[in-house]
This record gives C-alpha cells, sequence and structure tokens, in this order.
C-alpha cells in the first residue's frame, strides 16, 4: 500500500495469531510437487515476478523472501496467506529517504479480515449492501486478502497497491487458493492513471496512516467511484485518520460509520467500517 513519509512503530497493531501455520490443521506446507523443483528454482531466478505465475511465482516468492504461510479464516471460510515472515527485515533506508517507503503491506492486519467479511456476506447482505457481480477496486492491498475474498464472491477485482512485491504476493495468494489469476496494478494515489476506470465498489482496509492520507484516499474514491457505487473503508480507530470524514464529506461523499471489535482481553480492537457513497 501507499508508504507514508514517517516510520511510527506498528507492533501495536500487529495482527493476533488466529492463524494457524501450514499443516496444524492438514494443510500442505508445499504447493509443487518435488520433481518439478528443479524447473521452478531456474524459474525463480528471473528478475521480474511479473513474468511468473502460479507454482514457478510461488516459487520465486519463496527463494527472495523468507516467508509465513498460514491459514486465515473470514467467516468461517478459510484462506491460504503467503507473506513474508518479518515485514521490518524489508525497510529499505534508501527507498524511505528517497519515496517515503515502508513495507506496511507485508502484514496482515485485522481490519482487512473485518473488510473481508463484509465481502464474503454480501451477497446475503441486507438492502443497500455492495452486490457480488460489480467492478471492485482496493486500495493497498497488501497480500492480497481482501481481493481474493471479493473475487471468490463474484467481485470482478483489481488489486492495487504502490509495491510491486505486494502484487506479487496477491498473485501467488489467488494461484494457492484456486482462483487462478488476480487482476493487479501499481497506483500512487498521489498521482492516479490517468486511464483508470471508475468502480462500483471501492474498498481499502488500514491505509490511514497519517493525516494526509485522509485526504488522499478521500481524492481517489472520488475519482474511482462509479455514480451510485459505495465504497468501503476499515480502520482500526487510528487518531490519524480522525479528518477523513471531514474529507470525504468535502469531496461530496455521504458517510456513514459503523464499529465491531475484533480480539480478546488486551488484544480486543475496535474497526471502524465506513461505508461512503455520493449523494445522488
Amino acid at each position: 500500500m501507499n508508504a507514508p513519509p514517517t516510520p511510527p512503530p506498528r507492533d501495536d497493531a500487529r495482527v493476533e495469531p488466529r492463524a494457524t501455520e501450514p499443516g496444524a490443521r492438514g494443510e500442505p506446507d508445499e504447493v509443487v510437487d518435488p520433481g518439478e523443483q528443479g524447473d521452478l528454482d531456474a524459474l525463480a531466478d528471473l528478475a521480474d515476478l511479473a513474468d511468473l505465475a502460479g507454482a514457478p511465482l510461488i516459487a520465486a516468492l519463496r527463494r527472495r523472501f523468507a516467508v509465513l504461510d498460514r491459514v486465515e479464516e473470514v467467516a468461517g471460510k478459510r484462506w491460504r496467506i503467503l507473506r513474508p515472515r518479518d515485514p521490518a527485515a524489508l525497510i529499505d533506508d534508501a527507498a524511505f529517504e528517497r519515496d517515503g517507503r515502508i513495507p506496511y503491506w507485508a502484514e496482515l492486519w485485522p481490519s482487512a479480515s473485518i473488510l473481508a467479511e463484509r465481502l464474503q456476506d454480501a451477497p446475503r447482505a441486507a438492502p443497500g449492501a455492495p452486490r457480488a457481480g460489480g467492478a471492485l477496486l482496493e486500495l493497498g492491498a497488501g497480500v492480497g486478502l481482501v481481493s481474493l475474498v471479493a473475487q471468490a464472491a463474484g467481485y470482478r477485482a483489481l488489486a492495487t497497491d504502490y509495491y510491486g512485491d505486494a502484487l506479487a504476493f496477491a498473485r501467488a495468494n489467488a494461484w494457492l487458493n484456486g482462483q487462478g489469476d488476480l487482476a493487479i496494478r501499481e497506483v500512487d494515489w498521489r498521482a492516479l492513471p490517468a486511464d483508470l476506470p471508475r468502480f462500483d465498489l471501492v474498498v481499502a482496509a488500514d491505509v490511514l496512516y497519517e493525516p494526509a492520507h485522509a485526504e488522499l484516499i478521500a481524492a481517489t474514491i472520488d475519482r474511482a467511484l462509479a455514480p451510485g457505487g459505495l465504497a468501503l473503508v476499515a480502520d482500526p480507530e487510528r487518531p490519524t485518520a480522525a479528518g477523513f470524514p471531514a474529507a470525504c464529506a468535502a469531496h461530496g461523499l455521504a458517510i456513514e460509520r459503523s464499529t465491531t471489535t475484533r480480539g480478546e482481553g488486551e488484544a480486543r480492537r475496535s474497526i471502524s467500517l465506513y461505508a461512503l457513497r455520493r449523494p445522488w
């Protein structure tokens, strides 16, 4: 997802261990036949992950990153998610100085699970809820859980992120879960592509890291949301999100906010889900 200009610590917002290590529930840790490993290792050495798909892409990510391969549950359905084991190890000081990049994409945030649950339940939801079948844009997709759930629910999903590596993991996770490939695009909220179309549904989870992101996300939604469309933004009630409702209102977006909780004891936290529509 788009990187903030400053690197505040995020240990307080890390995902609690709801997911399990591979094998704990009988999930295989590897997705390739050992007899194919030699060929896959050769493909994994290609410079551009975008040239790979399926098992070769997964093998390349396993070779290039120390990874976690876990099962994440969304409303009772299990999703196998591959992601970097240590996001902090991916911090590149030169990239941060040059472009403010921090690899928040490598975490699997609780807000993503809440948003994914909303999309998975959409076909059974009350009137006015997002319906499957439309074009969906995810902002700051990270390792792709939300887009995968949306695609499985029948949406035509486009996963976007500021990091090419994030989108490679999102594609790999689509293959791991039997979906085939996932449509992706690198997008910078500060300079949206001129040819970016409009979408029936725009979604984002835990993207309001800095105060400036409130305006960036509101403006992006305003630009990308089709007439009559709906945007859903999940946020763990960060103080930096305080200006988001006002930024949305300034762009003519009607906003409703609901709150849910996730976790137990000290790990319990509130997640806000913002629903945005045009009032016309």
